[in-house]
């Protein structure tokens, strides 16, 4: 997907210092997040979502490391104090949080947010929206695939660069290619 993601980067506008390609986590999908980290291409973001695990803080840290190291861009899922102690760039946020984005940008944070909808992507104070699900997924939260071409209507009409996520591959990322995405986001097509 790397080559697909820095593709679809040179077509879109620019994702407001956002890479093309964004890997989020899943704890059972990415059961191993150090290897995923240490596997992105360099420039790749990485979207840590800990949900609640006991053992969150240390994993984003050992994340952030790594992102410095490797010059990824570390995200945490909803949870801007614990972004904000580990160093990360920013946060990604579910579609209902999004109306935080404008205080968590005062903070110094990047904000990305899910999105489902058109009236979602167009949520004032972000830096990005996350578009899912655009084709069928094996994430349990998936709702039903949306397609390239409401995708596209969507990022039209968005206020900010728009991310596909939900069953991109390689083949089917060329099927976004003419939607006006910035990036593609995704779990299972990063897995080591």
């Amino acid at each position: 997907m790397p080559k697909t993601a820095a593709f679809l980067k040179r077509r879109a506008r620019a994702g407001k210092g956002l890479p093309a390609l964004l890997a989020f986590s899943d704890p059972t999908r990415t059961p191993d997040l150090e290897a995923l980290a240490k596997s992105l291409p360099r420039g790749a973001a990485l979207v840590y979502r800990g949900f609640g695990a006991a053992d969150a803080e240390a994993t984003a840290r050992r994340l952030a490391s790594i992102a410095r190291r490797r010059g990824l861009v570390l995200l945490i899922g909803a949870d801007a104090a614990l972004a904000k102690r580990v160093g990360a760039a920013g946060v990604h946020l579910p579609e209902r949080l999004a109306h935080q984005a404008p205080r968590l940008r005062r903070m110094g944070l990047r904000v990305t947010a899910a999105a489902h909808s058109a009236r979602a992507a167009r949520a004032a104070g972000l830096d990005a929206v996350v578009v899912s699900a655009v084709f069928p997924s094996n994430s349990p939260s998936a709702g039903r695939p949306m397609g390239p071409l409401r995708l596209a209507a969507i990022a039209r009409t968005a206020r900010v660069p728009v991310y596909a996520l939900g069953g991109v591959t390689n083949e089917s990322a060329r099927r976004l290619l003419s939607t006006g995405v910035a990036g593609i986001a995704g779990i299972d097509g990063f897995r080591t």
